[in-house]
């Protein structure tokens, strides 16, 4: 039977993520995750697709507070829960996005770092994002994740790559939030509905990848793989494709070791 191996949350969007042993779930997805977002001097949101360098800014949780670090800053320490703040509508692909400040501290410190002006802006709680409802239901929403609550993907299917590609390269390259063992590679192309822990998933659409695996997340350098051999064995109608996109029914708890139950599976998708 198929297991929860790992999971991780991105606090803030396109930095560095955190893995985790259990985590909550909430109406979002995982608590937390993405609910902070870095924006140019248009609103527009940041990305390592265009500053590798994010990657390099290192995020914690405590009980009480959102700690960013690198390597020449230092650390600066945020409240876990924000209080008011100017509100700004910020752009996420075609999403205009209600948001708000947080610290002009905050924003000079990762202005000086990243290089570009730039601010950092949280999701409220009682706001809610909708999800393409080409895909989801009226009722799911998310945080700051380009579109979708979850990412999953599976063990097998990285190693089905990394010997392709003849190279060992890490989980943490595909930014999933939810990582699943003991499976066949890309069993998950065909998982349509799944359990974990009694929370209930659909995954509806494939991820299409972009060039964030590429960069090197201990120095941000840029490389051809994975795009290269993704799009030798995983392309579709000009997309390569590593990973599914994921939304929640319910609310509840994950914890690695779960057991994953598999409920429906349907055609590939993408369908190779």
């Amino acid at each position: 039977m198929p297991i929860l191996s790992h999971i991780f949350i991105y606090p803030v969007k396109s930095l560095a993520g955190i893995e985790v042993s259990n985590w909550q779930v909430n109406k979002k997805g995982l608590l937390h995750d993405r609910k902070w977002m870095l924006i140019d001097s248009n609103n527009q949101f940041l990305s390592q697709r265009h500053i590798p360098k994010m990657a390099l800014i290192h995020t914690q949780l405590t009980k009480t507070e959102l700690i960013l670090s690198n390597a020449l800053s230092g650390s600066i320490s945020l409240p876990l829960n924000p209080q008011g703040g100017h509100d700004i509508i910020s752009t996420i692909w075609n999403d205009q996005c209600p948001s708000k400040t947080i610290s002009q501290e905050a924003d000079q410190w990762l202005s000086d770092f990243l290089e570009i002006e730039c601010k950092l802006v949280y999701q409220a709680d009682e706001v809610s994002r909708f999800v393409d409802p080409k895909y989801a239901a009226t009722t799911d929403i998310v945080n700051f994740s380009d579109g979708f609550p979850f990412l999953i993907t599976s063990e097998a299917s990285l190693d089905s790559l990394n010997q392709a590609m003849d190279l060992p390269l890490p989980m943490q390259r595909f930014r999933p939030n939810l990582v699943i063992s003991h499976c066949n590679s890309y069993a998950e192309d065909s998982w349509r509905e799944i359990s974990i822990n009694n929370i209930n998933f659909r995954l509806p659409k494939p991820c299409s990848r972009c060039a964030v695996p590429t960069i090197n997340t201990d120095t941000a350098e840029t490389n051809k793989e994975p795009l290269t051999t993704l799009s030798r064995i995983r392309k579709w109608n000009k997309k390569v494709f590593f990973g599914q996109n994921a939304l929640h029914n319910n609310t509840g708890e994950l914890s690695v070791n779960d057991k994953v139950n598999v409920i429906l599976t349907g055609p590939k998708q993408p369908p190779l």
